[in-house]
């Protein structure tokens, strides 16, 4: 059982609002035997999101003010996908060393989902990133606006895992990232995937 790249032919598409970031769109798709549906949503770059791993299995979070919901989440290190033609992995590496201070020397694909799949075309992957080194003092990034405030803790992945289950944290890359990445531990990370590994729902690859 797997989900499978299916689209409906697209009758009509515009733009009904243009965004800094993502836009809202409006498609008429055909889905066949003569009906057709109106559909609205927000065309979204992708994102990258990674589950930081020490060699004594802790995990990095990150707290941060998010304003759409008004609050301070803790979360894994993540970003968008806004650089034309960088490699998933690579987008990854960068947001490690620009909200963690971080380099790792081992990439593996933790697990992709789709943040919202009836409002948006958001694709995210989660990467396991091990081998963890500091970033030299002169190569640190200047961090601006919400990520200014960023506070760093490394939280062993149960105590991690509990806090996803007791309801305490809600950042959707740090939810599915630390559970799936439970699972693999728990799996002996045969489930891993390469870095590089097909992803056929990044915006870009998926038929128009």
């Amino acid at each position: 059982m797997a989900d499978v790249v299916a689209p409906r032919p697209v009758v009509a598409h515009e733009r009904v609002a243009a965004g800094r970031i993502f836009d809202l769109v409006r498609d008429v798709v055909d889905l066949g035997d003569g009906e057709q549906v109106t559909r609205e949503y927000l065309d979204h770059p992708g994102a990258v999101a990674v589950v930081a791993l020490d060699d004594a299995g802790r995990v990095l979070l990150l707290r941060q003010y998010r304003h759409p919901v008004r609050s301070e989440l803790w979360e894994v290190p993540a970003g968008l996908l806004d650089v034309a033609g960088e490699a998933a992995q690579a987008a990854a590496a960068r947001e490690l060393h620009e909200e963690a201070d971080l380099v790792a020397d081992r990439w593996d694909v933790l697990v992709d989902f789709a943040t919202s799949p009836g409002a948006t075309n958001e694709a995210l992957r989660v990467f396991l990133a091990r081998g963890l080194r500091p970033v030299a003092e002169a190569e640190r990034h200047t961090r601006t606006e919400e990520e200014a405030g960023i506070e760093v803790r490394w939280v062993p992945l149960d105590e991690a895992v509990g806090r996803v289950l007791s309801g305490d944290l809600h950042n959707p890359s740090a939810v599915v990232g630390v559970l799936a990445a439970h699972a693999a531990a728990a799996g002996g990370w045969a489930s891993l995937r390469p870095a590089d590994a097909p992803w056929p729902y990044r915006r870009g690859t998926l038929p128009p």
